[in-house]
Parts: structure tokens; C-alpha cells; sequence
């Protein structure tokens, strides 16, 4: 199982950070391990999306509801695939220092095993390297 909170500031405003977030379609082009995505269906408030993951030998597809609070949060419900179960969300929250204050969660687990135990060494380091993603991606788009 992999669980964390992370809370985060950067330089850019809750829109911006909402935006980044919920444009899933750009995922691959930035995301480490997001091999592809297919959206089924999109509103203003509700995404329903086919997320394909991969990592080394294991490669795997879940699908995903995804809530919108229009410009201030983002709720991950998972619906099919490989995991036991998976919760997601992200907040934003005006900064003072001229900012976003971020706070991000993750819950999954597996249902293989094998895939669990792969995913459990290298889960702080994968996490790492998706907000850094993340971050990343921000700093391209918005300067």
C-alpha cells in the first residue's frame, strides 16, 4: 500500500495549477509512467478517463471518475482496473507569498501482489517524480 500527503507552494495561481491538472490528455507528454489516456467522457464538473500506467516489465490500464471543484480542487475516484483501491485528490489555496498553496494525496494498493511489492521500493522516489512532473510542467507552460 502507498499512502502519502504532501502539501506544496509554487508560484502560480490556482487556476494555472487547476488547468495543468485536469488536462489528463497531456499526461503522457510529461507524466513518468503514464504510457497513454483515453477520455470517455468530459464535463465541467465530472472526467471519465482510462489511465495506462507502465513500469519496467508491468504495464496496466485503470479507469478513473474524476470530480471538479472548478478551480480549487480535484477528487480521483477509482472505478476498474488493477487496484485493490485508489483514492486521489488535490486542493489549491490562494498563498499569500502571490501563489498557490498545494496539498496533494494518494491512497492505492494493488491487487497482484507482485505489482505491489515492485511499486512499494520505489513509491517516495515514483512520488517524488510525479509532483516534480508536475512542477515542471507548470514552469514550461507559465514561466
Amino acid at each position: 500500500m502507498g499512502t502519502r500527503l504532501h502539501t506544496h507552494f509554487l508560484p502560480y495561481t490556482p487556476e494555472q495549477l487547476y488547468d495543468l491538472v485536469v488536462d489528463v490528455e497531456k499526461y503522457p507528454e510529461f507524466l513518468p509512467w503514464c504510457a497513454a489516456v483515453r477520455i470517455l467522457s468530459k464535463s465541467e464538473t465530472e472526467l471519465v478517463a482510462d489511465l495506462s500506467v507502465g513500469y519496467k516489465m508491468f504495464r496496466e490500464t485503470f479507469r478513473s471518475r474524476v470530480l471538479l471543484t472548478p478551480k480549487t480542487r480535484v477528487d480521483v475516484e477509482y472505478v476498474t482496473g488493477p487496484f485493490h483501491h485508489l483514492n486521489n485528490h488535490w486542493t489549491f489555496k490562494d498563498a499569500p507569498e502571490k501563489g498557490t498553496n498545494i496539498d496533494f494525496f494518494i491512497d492505492f494498493a494493488f491487487r497482484n501482489s507482485l505489482f505491489q511489492s515492485a511499486t512499494q521500493m520505489v513509491f517516495e522516489g515514483a512520488f517524488n517524480q510525479m509532483l516534480s512532473a508536475f512542477e515542471k510542467r507548470a514552469h514550461q507552460i507559465y514561466g
